[in-house]
């Protein structure tokens, strides 16, 4: 799979959150600070991590209808991966 500009930027974002975690921890920042920022930065990867498999799900979906075959299995493993994901 291809990963477009938006979702490369997206985890450069995040690899950012994740340093700037790193440096409150050095700097012995407040938890509810430090928690916050690690909130953060999970709920990006979760979003990022949706935006992925939704995009890879619609391509597999759109080569599949051109071929005339079934999506059901492919739903399905979009489903479990993102299941498995939490």
């Amino acid at each position: 799979m291809q990963y477009d500009e938006k979702v490369k930027n997206r985890m450069k974002r995040i690899e950012g959150q994740v340093r700037g975690l790193q440096k409150m921890m050095e700097e012995q920042k407040e938890c509810r600070d430090v928690v916050a920022q690690m909130s953060a930065a999970r709920n990006a990867l979760d979003r990022t991590l949706a935006l992925i498999v939704s995009q890879n799900l619609e391509r597999c979906i759109r080569e599949e209808q051109k071929n005339g075959e079934s999506t059901e299995e492919l739903i399905q493993e979009a489903v479990n991966l993102l299941v498995k994901s939490r």
